[in-house]
């Protein structure tokens, strides 16, 4: 199978296009779009090298010469051209392609993105040998594990800081001492709580469907993680801060407990409809499934719920409505995306059906 690689712009990204087997996948076309343009820029920044050091453009030469010369040369030369072929072996690695079929003229419908499970003749049109695709770089990528463990690590420490070091509160022109009431303690406990347990779930429990996410989501999400931790924070453990009643503290605590537990059984019940690769979305069912279609944003949120009962403070009550703003917008898209994939599937029960 012959397929061509185009820019957004329609210029071809590789010259005369790949071959591949008529059982290639998306990520078989990925790795082989990696490996060319790293082949071409190898090539060009081995001549460029050559040009520089002046010698011949034979490869065994090359190595040899460089080798044979490399005490004539200064530590920092080597260090930069390690790092030039370093650089070259990573970009456009396969997570930073994202893959779409060429919308036709005037069409303003939304693009076919390939998945990277599929295998590509599953977007060939009839008997045709051959496939266009336009290639977009999607930046630099980390994986999800490790954007969800620094978002939720800021917190994680941040917090104590304020509850251990009272101190700090002198930066902020406080020259009086704290007496630390009961919530301010059990507020500390439930914090980190939450959010050991967040990490914990982010390497032993979650499946992701992307394994990426872009570089920059880690600077904004830690912004918004750690931002509001220590804003959090400041208010709860300051030394004029005035605690609830014990009674509404207690309910507050026992209530977030309960919906912490909740959100783990359901990221645990989420866990078990993914394969281990994290592909396929599934319609969750069983426990608070059967009420509502996300589960664990309905914890999510009712856990922040028992906290701000619990300690009441602006900050607090601020970032549970900014974060249930945001996942009661995840919630809508995740319904209308299963709804999509319920009524497919009803069809094709009719259809059989029909058939039959």
């Amino acid at each position: 199978m012959k397929v061509t690689v185009t820019t957004r712009s329609g210029r071809e990204l590789i010259k005369g296009g790949l071959e591949l087997s008529d059982s290639a996948t998306v990520t078989d076309l990925q790795e082989a779009i990696h490996k060319r343009i790293l082949m071409y820029n190898g090539a060009h920044f081995t001549w460029t090298l050559c040009a520089t050091l002046e010698v011949s453009m034979d490869t065994s030469k090359i190595a040899i010469g460089w080798i044979m010369d490399m005490d004539k040369r200064s530590v920092h030369g080597h260090h930069g051209v390690l790092w030039t072929l370093w650089t070259l072996s990573k970009k456009y690695y396969p997570s930073r392609q994202r893959l779409i079929l060429p919308l036709p003229p005037g069409s303003k419908g939304r693009p076919t993105v390939l998945h990277y499970k599929k295998s590509l003749k599953e977007y060939v049109d009839g008997n045709k040998n051959e496939l266009t695709v336009v290639f977009k770089d999607l930046g630099p990528q980390v994986n999800y594990s490790t954007l969800f463990f620094f978002e939720y690590l800021g917190p994680l420490i941040l917090y104590p800081v304020f509850y251990y070091f009272p101190d700090v509160y002198q930066l902020f022109g406080y020259k009086g001492e704290r007496v630390t009431h009961p919530a301010q303690s059990y507020a500390l406990y439930y914090w980190s709580l939450h959010y050991f347990k967040r990490i914990m779930e982010t390497f032993f429990v979650h499946r992701f469907s992307h394994a990426t996410s872009p570089l920059s989501n880690v600077f904004r999400n830690c912004a918004y993680y750690w931002t509001f931790g220590a804003w959090i924070a400041y208010y709860v453990n300051h030394p004029l801060y005035t605690p609830v009643s014990d009674r509404q503290m207690k309910v507050g605590f026992a209530f977030g407990l309960l919906c912490q537990v909740s959100n783990f059984y359901c990221h645990i019940l989420l866990r078990s409809l993914r394969s281990s690769d994290g592909g396929g979305y599934q319609i969750p069912y069983g426990f608070l499934f059967n009420i509502v279609t996300c589960a664990n944003y309905t914890t999510e949120i009712y856990q922040w719920l028992g906290f701000n009962v619990a300690t009441q403070t602006i900050a607090g009550c601020v970032f549970m409505a900014v974060a249930a703003s945001i996942m009661t917008n995840w919630a809508l898209a995740k319904h209308r995306r299963l709804k999509k994939i319920y009524l497919m599937g009803k069809r094709e029960d009719q259809n059989i059906r029909g058939d039959g």
